[in-house]
């Protein structure tokens, strides 16, 4: 019995003894450093993180989605505390389209080890929900520019002729073109074409596939003096 006693302190507790009680002094020296701390209470402002929402639904609401959170924790940790590490969480589990109300709680606030949240602010919020849609929109160009003496715009062509878009049904539907961004036809004597990129002026509405638009404009002479597209 005492051999084996023996053999267990010469393995698990002589073995590399020097490395061991160094170790042991860093993490006390670690633990005095942190533990020595006065806890302090901070504010912070995060954006809020939607989980497990339903693939066929949209957000159609379009006010910023913060909180204003206090936590409370060591001075140190919280002095080099980084926003990526705090995280208010809202679950959208079960949700259906129309409006709902959702609490937010300090239990919804993920934040580092040692660190405490004291207050969320606001406690709820009001959100509509509504079903996701795509559909294709015309391409509308935004031609600018002076042309020369004596020449007109003939016609002016997109590639792609329509795009798709995505976002809250009710407010796809309302979006009846897209726009691209201006081109400047100043000096164009024939064709030529540009390349561009198109947009929709509601910020809860996207482009499905964002690309290079092209736009070509001809132009030919004409009885005016001058022109503008």
């Amino acid at each position: 019995m005492a051999m084996a006693i023996g053999n267990f302190f010469r393995k698990y507790v002589i073995k590399n003894l020097p490395f061991k009680l160094v170790s042991l002094a860093i993490a006390v020296m670690l633990w005095w450093a942190v533990g020595r701390d006065q806890p302090i209470d901070i504010p912070m402002t995060v954006p809020l993180e939607f989980q497990n929402a339903p693939a066929n639904l949209e957000i159609n609401s379009d006010y910023p989605f913060q909180a204003r959170v206090t936590l409370r924790g060591p001075e140190r940790l919280l002095q080099e505390l980084r926003l990526s590490e705090v995280h208010a969480i809202l679950d959208l589990q079960g949700a259906a389209p129309g409006e709902r109300t959702i609490e937010l709680s300090p239990k919804d606030i993920h934040v580092p080890r040692n660190v405490k949240v004291i207050q969320v602010v606001p406690a709820q919020f009001h959100i509509s929900i509504d079903r996701s849609l795509s559909r294709s929109v015309p391409v509308q160009p935004r031609v600018i520019g002076t042309l020369l003496s004596g020449y007109g715009i003939t016609d002016v062509v997109t590639d792609p002729p329509k795009i798709t878009i995505v976002g809250p049904e009710r407010r796809v539907q309302a979006i009846q073109t897209a726009m691209t961004d201006p081109v400047d036809a100043t000096g164009v004597v024939g064709t030529a074409t540009f390349t561009t990129h198109a947009y929709v002026t509601d910020p809860l509405v996207r482009v499905q596939t964002p690309g290079p638009i092209h736009v070509t404009v001809s132009t030919e002479k004409t009885s005016a003096r001058a022109g503008q597209p």
